[in-house]
């Protein structure tokens, strides 16, 4: 069982996520990664899951008893970067 003040420990800093909501999904029955990642968007900020992915496999490992390599890490993109508006449209000298 989670102490309540740890409940308020943010695990995802990108998407402002707690550990109390992670825990409440996991007790709706949400066990897997790609479907918690779905459901409060934990690991789809700026970082792309690289800050927090490794703490919420830890959870889920703690909470269903696996080994934290049986659980299935979710899919990365890279992260967001901006691109000038030159580069996408070329240059007017071409």
């Amino acid at each position: 069982m989670i102490e309540q003040d740890m409940r308020d420990t943010i695990i995802c800093r990108c998407q402002d996520i707690s550990l109390g909501e992670i825990m409440e999904a996991i007790d709706g029955g949400i066990t897997d990664p790609e479907e918690l990642k779905r459901f409060l968007h934990v690991g789809m900020g700026s970082c792309q899951g690289r800050t927090c992915g490794k703490l919420v496999t830890r959870i889920l490992a703690n909470v269903t008893g696996k080994s934290v390599y049986e659980i299935k890490q979710t899919s990365q993109r890279p992260p967001l970067v901006s691109v000038p508006m030159k580069e996408i449209l070329g240059d007017n000298n071409e």
